[in-house]
């Protein structure tokens, strides 16, 4: 061989990486299939002859090793956030008209970018000087599941990166499974008398969860990419590499690209500090990431409306699957200063296209009984095919919501996707009502356990009050269980109706009492039918894991403890607010509803809410067998930081509108180590009222009250001189 073997080696390695992006980024092939293998024979060859010289970044490691045996779960550097949305142009220049606002920029236009929002799954790519090591799900938008093995199959994702950032960096992005993928996956299926996938997005999710890479690799699913974070612990490294060579920075640069920090101007030559989205993308392309080709940079958000009227027409050419376009502030310093609240970046958002339509039969309104006894109807249809998906149920919300529409079982209706994803029933078509149709009654008993159904004046929803009700017990497992609790892997809605059908489980103390003998020989099968996994199975290894998650689960903090419970109006803030302030649970279950209201934040009604599970005695016996069981009961959230004897004691304030100067958490601590307490709902016991940018509904309240309202200059005045 003239050429020596590591020479060789690299230049088809630079050659495959070449093609692949080619064929599955570029979609413009330049050799044909055939000599695409040849030239990855040829290196297969090389490096079995020479085994020193084989690394992790090569294309014939993308699937290798043996599936794996489940997946772990990893932070992501900083949390994944969701995306407001918009539903037409004038929600969109509702959107413009906050971002210039806040931004101090009146009617000056603003640079936007416009991408195709990708139907896929969210995934999280970390490099370490260049090379792929690690890919991760979006879970619950702070950790997800380490998918790597998974992520090394896909083409489109290198597993390195051409003179990209070096130092730890996590690129965003979306995997998902191209049309014809989709097309001749459903085929092969169906050929083998498989169940079908109802839609590409439902595959792709279920791809990256299975546990075998090589399956994985067969089913062609591809990915792009849209965000650079990178790790603030490791700032000079995270600074890109331009023409080989780093730029100067300061130890002080944080982040490139990401739009939470941004490296300041000075600090970086030209190249290597992004001032712009539009900037950054054509980077990710220079460094080998799959970027979607169609962005487009508009100035002014007509526009951007403009883009999303075209491809509102135009989506069905893409071979892939779309339900909107996403909207983001060009200028990345300027995104630093809107910032984020707790969900969404304010920076960004979401269109969605308008809802795609079809007409189908209801056969029949049935209901639904929640875990809080919640009774809600719903409609089984004959199943129709909407945007991307076979439709048989649709929500109808509530009884008044079925009476307003007048819907009836034998209409013809119309049902639509919102956001192309929850299915609901718009209308029926009076004119192909049956002449026998009649109006549809709530039922006055539980189908679940027969108990009499009752309606609060003050409310629309039906309960069953029933406690042990069996589909109640059954929907409040699967919370306890849910990802956001206690975060149980493993406990599905299959274990579920098993652990009660088998009388093994009657609430969640029971299940820290599970055996792993007793989970091994519980047969189970999916609630649909048509699932990839419709035969039933024993679960053997899977039901002792499923009990090595509920020991696992026993030292997470109270705080996720007392979201799982289940206590109406008690979300993840609430639970984590009452963990903060009150330390531990029997604390929370002796307070008084006066006393649960000094935590920042606990109203009147979530309040009563708790006072009234506590007072339950069955509710008491379950909280002190979860405590026998060895579930923690206290937190280690950091204690919250208020002055006994500050300027502020004893006053109560509430924040709304968008502050310009701070964030909202910030005003929070500022207010709190004051000694003040800060609600979320404005009452006759409020004295101050915060009001920034777009204050609402709150401060109509407030100015019908009498309580006193500040701008933002006199709170900021206030607490500058209750610092004083």
């Amino acid at each position: 061989m003239s050429t020596p073997p590591e020479e060789r080696i690299r230049q088809l390695r630079d050659l495959i990486r070449h093609h692949e992006e080619c064929y599955y980024i570029l979609s413009a092939p330049e050799i044909s299939d055939a000599e695409f293998d040849v030239l990855l024979h040829e290196l297969e060859q090389l490096e079995a002859e020479y085994p020193d010289l084989v690394t992790s970044d090569s294309p014939t490691q993308r699937v290798a090793g043996r599936p794996v045996e489940g997946f772990e779960t990893v932070e992501h550097l900083v949390p994944m956030l969701s995306l407001d949305n918009a539903y037409s142009e004038d929600e969109l220049r509702a959107f413009d008209e906050r971002v210039r606002k806040v931004a101090g920029l009146g009617d000056t236009p603003v640079a936007y970018v416009a991408e195709m929002k990708i139907d896929g799954l969210s995934i999280a790519l970390t490099y370490e000087d260049g090379r792929l090591v690690r890919g991760a799900t979006r879970g619950d938008g702070t950790r997800g599941e380490e998918v790597t093995a998974n992520v090394r199959t896909i083409r489109a994702i290198p597993l390195a990166l051409r003179r990209g950032p070096r130092g730890r960096v996590e690129i965003r992005g979306e995997v998902y499974l191209p049309r014809a993928s989709f097309e001749r996956m459903n085929r092969e299926r169906e050929d083998a008398g498989e169940p079908l996938f109802q839609n590409p997005r439902n595959a792709a999710a279920g791809t990256m969860r299975n546990l075998d890479p090589a399956l994985v690799a067969k089913r062609s699913l591809s990915a792009f990419t849209y965000q650079v974070v990178t790790d603030p612990r490791d700032a000079l490294k995270g600074v890109p590499y331009q023409n080989g060579r780093r730029e100067a920075a300061t130890a002080d640069a944080v982040t490139v690209g990401d739009g939470l920090q941004t490296v300041p101007s000075h600090q970086l030559e030209e190249g290597g500090h992004h001032q712009s989205h539009a900037a950054l993308l054509e980077s990710m392309r220079e460094w080998g990431l799959p970027v979607e080709s169609h962005w487009r940079r508009c100035v002014g958000i007509a526009e951007v409306a403009a883009f999303c009227q075209e491809w509102a027409d135009e989506r069905q050419t893409l071979d892939f699957d779309t339900d909107g376009v996403v909207i983001k502030l060009d200028d990345l310093a300027l995104r630093e200063k809107l910032g984020s609240t707790a969900k969404f970046p304010r920076w960004a958002t979401a269109f969605k296209f308008p809802a795609q339509q079809a007409h189908t039969k209801l056969l029949r309104i049935d209901v639904n009984v929640g875990r809080t006894g919640a009774v809600t109807p719903y409609a089984v249809l004959e199943p129709v095919f909407v945007a991307g998906s076979t439709i048989s149920m649709a929500t109808l919300h509530n009884a008044e919501d079925v009476a307003r529409k007048d819907v009836r079982e034998g209409d013809t209706v119309v049902i639509e996707k919102a956001g192309d994803v929850i299915p609901k029933v718009v209308a029926p078509i009076l004119s192909l009502r049956p002449p026998d149709a009649v109006p549809w009654v709530m039922p006055t008993t539980c189908k679940e356990c027969g108990s009499t159904l009752h309606r609060d004046e003050e409310e629309v929803v039906w309960r069953c009050d029933n406690p042990s009700c069996p589909a109640r017990i059954r929907r409040s497992l699967e919370h306890f269980a849910s990802r956001s609790a206690m975060n149980i892997e493993g406990l599905g809605e299959s274990l579920v109706d098993q652990l009660i059908e088998q009388d093994l489980v009657h609430d969640f103390a029971d299940l820290y009492h599970l055996e792993p003998s007793q989970l091994e020989n519980l047969t189970v099968a999916p609630r649909d039918p048509k699932s990839e996994r419709a035969v039933p199975r024993k679960l053997g290894k899977v039901g002792r894991n499923v009990v090595e998650q509920l020991q696992r689960s026993k030292a997470n903090d109270v705080a996720r403890l007392i979201y799982a419970l289940g206590i109406r109006h008690v979300g993840e803030k609430a639970a984590t607010t009452l963990a903060r302030y009150f330390r531990d649970i029997d604390r929370i279950m002796s307070a008084t509803a006066e006393e649960l209201q000094t935590a920042p934040e606990i109203g009147p009604v979530v309040a009563e809410s708790v006072r009234a599970f506590a007072s339950e005695p069955r509710n008491q016996t379950l909280v002190d067998r979860l405590k026998a069981a060895g579930v923690k009961t206290t937190t280690d959230l950091p204690e919250p930081t208020v002055d006994p004897v500050g300027p502020l004691m004893g006053k109560t304030f509430v924040l709304t509108g968008t502050l310009t100067s701070m964030t909202r958490e910030q005003a929070t601590d500022a207010l709190e180590r004051l000694g003040a307490k800060v609600s979320g709902s404005v009452t006759k016991k409020t004295n101050y009222l915060v009001a920034g940018a777009e204050a609402g509904s709150k401060l109509e309240k407030a100015q019908k009250l009498g309580v006193e309202v500040l701008t933002e200059d006199e709170f900021r005045d206030l607490i500058m001189r209750g610092q004083a």
